[in-house]
């Protein structure tokens, strides 16, 4: 795990995405992995970024959120259809490139691959 520490501070606090996008992007993740330990790093840090407490808790609930800017729609978006699909659909690509830019799409389509492999270490652990 020490080796993909780099990517993990990229992705964390380097990345296109400003935080609000790459804390929400981290806790749909968390909530799909079901990873405690994140969601109780990252909650309180989305919040601080701007995240709605009302997004946060239906994310953990695994219910859409309500009422998302297009910008949270969209990381949204990606990271379910990531995660459940296992690739985003080429309309969703362009939606987001759109609304968030090229590079800043890749970061969120890294954050959801890089929490999902953190997750599935915690996830591992007794």
């Amino acid at each position: 795990m020490t080796r993909v520490s780099a990517l993990g501070e990229y992705l964390r606090y380097r990345s296109a995405l400003p935080p609000r996008l790459s804390e929400f992007a981290i806790l749909v993740t968390a909530a799909h992995w079901a990873q405690a330990f994140e969601w109780e790093v990252h909650a309180p840090v989305a919040v601080q970024a701007g995240v709605s407490q009302s997004a946060i808790d239906s994310l953990w609930a695994r219910v859409p959120p309500a009422d998302l800017d297009p910008e949270l729609q969209v990381i949204y978006d990606i990271c379910i259809a990531l995660h459940q699909q296992h690739r985003m659909p080429a309309a969703l690509r362009q939606r987001s490139e759109a609304i968030l830019g090229e590079a800043a799409t890749l970061d969120a389509v890294g954050i959801c691959g890089y929490y999902a492999m953190l997750a599935m270490v915690l996830n591992s652990r007794p």
